[in-house]
């Protein structure tokens, strides 16, 4: 059988086992990390991710790691906050979903001893099939640290963090590394910094680069609010290969505002909806790749995948949504 036209995989995350909470290890985390690659390996998916896993915060389960994992161990970022800066913190708009700061800026910030090289190499060792790497964007943590030093110009601060994840990401050996951005979405009229941003970070990706946006999950719910049409000068200003756009949980008729993405630039489309534990048939996902393609055009679609990551579901769920997703594409394809 000749390979799909359109690929398969997931955002990145994925449920974290209950017993490698109970007793986590080095070893029990590599052993988890096999088995969420097996998973997706016995779905079917083309394109694998390790589920993040090593990411999660017991502290702050909110946001899954996916902050803290990347400023704790910058330098220019201290954790504690005293309580004069808690209160600062939430006063500030757009962060109502967090009690507290995931870091302090106090100094320019560098890499620290953060390592994602050898993050994303354990996990690679573990499997021959494609795989891709995931990080969160330089806008999307940027917009997260309560600032003590760069005078609060978010763009300085985008750029300093684009600069050490660029220098990170030059030596990741991962097949896909994509950005993952999911506050832009409620701020549009950010994206021609948070653009240059990312583009420091993509132009150091030594495989092919995307970049995730999405509404926010948080406790399964949407914390950002807008429509796509606002943000297509951002996606074709990116130097990528491919984006991986939240689609399944918004509204049918944002999917036109995708005509005038840029046609180098590959559309990864949602066709599975996170925030709803209902497992997708295969005839939804077909369907879904069919609405897109009559408005988008044949071939237009390179990609499908959940709206964002699974960390939120029980890992049944998630295992149920991968499955649909190869097989909804196989049906799309007659391959089924």
């Amino acid at each position: 059988m000749s390979a799909p036209q359109i690929l398969t995989t997931t955002v990145g995350s994925y449920p974290v086992p209950d017993w490698l909470i109970q007793a986590p290890s080095e070893q029990a985390l590599l052993d988890a990390t096999r088995v969420v690659l097996a998973t997706q390996e016995e779905a079917g998916l083309d394109l694998l991710c390790d589920g993040e896993l090593y990411r999660f915060d017991l502290d702050h389960p909110e946001t899954n790691g996916m902050i803290e994992y990347f400023t704790t161990p910058m330098s220019g970022i201290r954790r504690a906050a005293t309580f004069q800066e808690l209160l600062a913190y939430r006063g500030e708009a757009g962060m109502s979903f967090r009690t507290r700061p995931p870091g302090v800026i106090d100094g320019p910030i560098g890499s620290g001893t953060l390592d994602l090289p050898d993050a994303c190499a354990r996990a690679r060792r573990l499997t021959r099939r494609p795989f891709k790497f995931t990080v969160t964007g330089p806008h999307m943590l940027s917009k997260t640290l309560l600032d003590r030093h760069y005078g609060g110009d978010r763009a300085a601060i985008a750029m300093a963090i684009a600069d050490v994840l660029a220098e990170q990401v030059r030596h990741v050996d991962a097949d896909v590394v994509q950005l993952d951005e999911a506050n832009l979405p409620g701020h549009p009229d950010e994206w021609e910094w948070a653009a240059a941003a990312a583009n420091r970070v993509l132009d150091a990706v030594k495989g092919k680069a995307a970049v995730h946006l999405c509404f926010g999950n948080y406790g399964g719910q949407s914390i950002q609010r807008g429509g796509w049409d606002r943000l297509i000068s951002y996606l074709n200003t990116l130097h990528v290969d491919h984006i991986v756009m939240e689609n399944a949980h918004r509204p049918g008729e944002e999917l036109a505002a995708f005509k005038e993405l840029r046609p180098e630039i590959g559309m990864g489309l949602g066709v599975v909806d996170i925030k709803r534990t209902e497992i997708e048939s295969a005839e939804t996902i077909a369907k879904g790749i069919e609405r897109a393609t009559a408005v988008l055009g044949p071939g237009r679609v390179r990609y499908i995948h959940p709206d964002c990551g699974f960390w939120m579901l029980k890992r049944n769920m998630a295992d149920g949504k991968m499955r649909a997703l190869v097989r909804g594409r196989d049906l799309f394809e007659g391959r089924a």
